[in-house]
């Protein structure tokens, strides 16, 4: 108990931990909104939107996390000059975010187009047969349907997304893996100890989102 009372005492974990909610947080937000329009494209009737839907899709979910955070700092930041904002770490952070956010959404995308096939297609005919365009139909009558049947799988990608936080230490933002880091190489007379500190950092951080997204979807489970 000593050599955790040190390490608190020493280094800001809190602080570090919380630097990783906001990241999932924010980029959840963003990937879900970004998701939603790439589910609405891959299920369009309009070929070319569901042929960059699909290669959207296709292109990150098989591109590495960490690739994407790097080029994020190095080509946009570095390169290209883009500035989210006029503060140091805060241009990161939100590069940071912008880096997971495209990255999750394909996999928001994914989860969104299973809920969609729970929707019966008896639905969308019914939204045509009274005279709703595609779009109003999606909106009104197939994506409220579609979000309740995929409370879990997003729920797994908000889980993937908070332990995939870890990597913004790559675009060096201040977070808890990057502090891991500096206790190992610092103090490893504590090495076991920065180990449990950690790895229950984000047991704390994932299970409730485990437990929630499961009373969730047994809650707005549609009855078929």
């Amino acid at each position: 108990m000593e050599g955790f009372l040190e390490l608190f005492g020493e280094y800001d974990v809190v602080g570090a931990f919380w630097v990783n909610i906001q990241l999932t947080f924010w980029a959840g937000l963003w990937s879900l909104v970004l998701g939603t329009i790439l589910a609405v494209m891959r299920i369009s009737p309009i070929a070319s939107l569901r042929w960059f839907g699909t290669a959207y899709v296709n292109i990150f979910r098989n591109t590495p996390l960490t690739i994407i955070m790097v080029f994020g700092t190095l080509a946009l930041w570095s390169q290209l000059q883009v500035n989210l904002s006029s503060d140091f770490q805060l241009n990161f952070f939100r590069l940071a975010v912008l880096s997971l956010s495209v990255y999750h959404a394909a996999f928001v995308c994914e989860a969104i187009r299973s809920g969609v096939n729970t929707v019966p297609l008896g639905q969308a005919e019914a939204a045509r047969s009274i005279g709703l365009s595609f779009l109003p139909a999606a909106w009104l009558i197939i994506l409220p349907q579609a979000f309740r049947g995929a409370v879990a799988p997003l729920g797994n990608v908000l889980i993937a997304l908070a332990k995939n936080t870890t990597v913004a230490a790559v675009a060096s933002v201040a977070e808890a893996s990057g502090l891991m880091k500096t206790m190992i190489e610092f103090r490893p007379d504590l090495m076991t100890q920065i180990f449990l500190t950690f790895a229950m950092g984000f047991v704390l951080i994932v299970i409730p989102i485990g437990l929630l997204t499961t009373w969730a979807s047994k809650k707005l489970a549609v009855a078929r």
